[in-house]
């Protein structure tokens, strides 16, 4: 059983890391995997798993000193499905994608989530995968999944990317739309994507979630590069940087206590409207 505790989570013998404790399948069997949310859906600030820090917290990301959000990009209000990873996988920077012919981003592979709730920062979803989209963020290969909640109404209907616009018509276009634009308002060129931005099938998305698994074994054993993120975790016994359920105490309560909620700036809220060439 897991539990979120504020900005970790903890199993029934105490702290762990999304990144590296939780298990990429819920069931292997019936390819359901275990997506960690990190941005529920119509949100707008930044949240992702800290990769860098001890036991792989989920924080704000912040830029400048200053704390990041999405820009509502019209019609697009802050995320558009319920946004997060899929653990134990790696994006490896070390490594160039055949299909994409770029480098990974350094990070657990992403996935969007299509069902109908609004999922809370921290919960840990049971899903299938439907296809991917490769977005080429600034030269590097950031692939995002597309999945759907096994408990959605729609998962039984939705089994591979053709039946996202059977049933959801539009939702790909707009999806792809939103990774498109949404660094424009900041002065940012739009976002390029491999295979001119079509969704790949099921088939595809599970052949490069195998691919950033192994990725992730050989980080997790320390047979390449980390570039700079943290590996610490407490249930795998072959990691060289396995650590005791003592010491993931002792980080959870070193940690920055979160703060008190704060008033939003109205500028977040801001539409802004975009336009493409």
């Amino acid at each position: 059983m897991l539990i979120w505790l504020p900005n970790f989570y903890a199993d029934e013998n105490g702290p762990i890391s999304p990144f590296h404790d939780i298990p990429l399948f819920a069931d292997k069997e019936n390819k359901i995997y275990n997506m960690i949310v990190e941005v529920p859906r119509w949100t707008n600030a930044k949240m992702e798993i800290a990769t860098k820090e001890a036991l792989n917290p989920i924080k704000q990301d912040t830029k400048k000193g200053a704390l990041r959000y999405v820009h509502n990009c019209f019609p697009h209000h802050g995320y558009i499905w319920n946004y997060g990873a899929l653990p134990q996988t790696w994006e490896d920077p070390n490594h160039t994608d055949e299909s994409t012919g770029c480098k990974g981003d350094n990070d657990p592979i992403d996935v969007c989530e299509i069902g109908f709730r609004v999922a809370k920062r921290g919960d840990v979803l049971q899903v299938k995968i439907l296809g991917v989209m490769a977005l080429i963020d600034e030269g590097e290969t950031d692939w995002k999944l597309i999945a759907i909640d096994i408990n959605d109404p729609l998962a039984e209907e939705l089994n591979d990317i053709e039946d996202v616009e059977k049933h959801m018509p539009g939702f790909l276009r707009a999806t792809h739309e939103w990774f498109k634009i949404y660094k424009m308002p900041a002065g940012n060129p739009e976002n390029k994507f491999a295979f001119n931005g079509e969704a790949k099938n099921k088939e595809f998305a599970e052949k490069i979630i195998g691919e950033t698994h192994n990725y992730w074994l050989k980080l997790i054993k320390n047979e390449t590069d980390a570039n700079g993120l943290d590996c610490s975790t407490v249930t795998i016994t072959d990691c060289p940087n396995k650590i005791d359920v003592i010491n993931a105490l002792t980080i959870v309560q070193k940690s920055e206590e979160p703060g008190s909620s704060q008033d939003v700036d109205p500028i977040v809220d801001k539409w802004h409207f975009i336009h493409l060439k």
